[in-house]
């Protein structure tokens, strides 16, 4: 006798309630009525054999065996999502929606000048951009949250394909009253005992910008730490201290050289390496390599004064976490 197999309904359904711990929310996510969501988790458990959530006071909870079932879920929605996006591509190139993660210092500074490219070049493809710091893209790149992530060196994640992109150059900025910002010349002993500024902990770029400073002398103040590189940018503005910013977000956001100094250090090469991350089982792979190749090309011809090909070799203190 054949067995009766899950449908793509019920498995969407199932996903969505694991992730929203909430039978209304993945209702109103999937566009479908209460009940309808509940028939199809019902079915679903009965098919299988198992119970896939428990009601508690803390809301709806996945149960063990419902944890252990969720990544296959997941692994056949993608399988089809791919079919589906296969299909359309054979006739109208490639096409669906993708959700991309990228990081706060780097996406509002390099998206604009890439995604109407992408747009021109793939005219059915959309991209659902969402900001997170690169500990939460690597999760939820893991757990299906994102199709690709746009983040930086170093990436741990066992099954991904992480394909570097370009190297983004740090430079220091200071305020225009500052000693150092009337030296033509700003040498590497120049920093020591320097109080430098970065962006709260919960962002890579900290640990990078301390590890610089260990490095030159330098002194990081933990007790006025900014939340974004605006925050931070004003901070130096007032005279608080000096910093270290990328080369993107100076040519996007700094225009008043009357109030900051933009130097590099004589000698130093300070850099980050951006890269584009997708897991490696993705049915959507070759799409996302077509894709490194448009964001490489666009960068290098856009951002040719600030950036530097991934291929280039780093130097020896260069640091690669973002």
């Amino acid at each position: 006798m054949k067995r009766s197999r899950p449908s793509i309904a019920q498995l969407e359904c199932f996903v969505a309630v694991a992730e929203l711990s909430s039978y209304r929310r993945a209702a109103e996510r999937l566009r479908l009525s209460q009940p309808t969501l509940t028939s199809h988790v019902l079915g679903l458990e009965s098919l299988l054999g198992v119970r896939l959530f428990e009601r508690s006071r803390a809301g709806t909870l996945v149960t063990p065996i419902g944890r252990d079932l969720l990544p296959a879920a997941r692994a056949v929605l993608e399988q089809t999502q791919g079919l589906l996006d296969f299909a359309a591509s054979a006739t109208r190139g490639p096409a669906g929606t993708y959700r991309l993660g990228v990081k706060p210092t780097l996406g509002p500074y390099f998206l604009p000048h890439v995604l109407p490219v992408l747009h021109r070049r793939y005219a059915s493809l959309r991209l659902y951009v969402r900001e997170a710091v690169p500990r939460d893209l690597e999760a939820g790149l893991e757990n299906g949250d994102f199709d690709l992530i746009l983040t930086a060196l170093p990436v741990e994640l066992p099954r991904a394909t992480v394909v570097p992109l370009f190297r983004e150059p740090l430079r220091l900025v200071l305020p225009a009253d500052h000693p150092l910002a009337r030296r033509e010349r700003i040498e590497p002993a120049d920093l020591i005992g320097e109080s430098v500024l970065t962006i709260d902990a919960h962002h890579h770029f900290h640990r990078q910008i301390a590890e610089v400073c260990e490095r030159l002398g330098a002194r990081l103040r933990r007790d006025w730490e900014g939340t974004s590189l605006d925050t931070l940018r004003q901070m130096v503005v007032m005279g608080m201290g000096i910093a270290f910013l990328p080369a993107l977000y100076i040519r996007s956001e700094i225009h008043r050289p009357s109030e900051l100094r933009v130097a590099d250090i004589e000698g130093e090469t300070i850099e980050r390496t951006h890269v584009l991350a997708w897991r490696t089982s993705s049915p959507s792979r070759a799409l996302f390599r077509e894709i490194t190749d448009v964001l490489v090309e666009c960068s290098m011809r856009e951002f040719e004064n600030q950036l530097r090909p991934a291929s280039t070799l780093a130097s020896p203190h260069e640091a690669e976490s973002d």
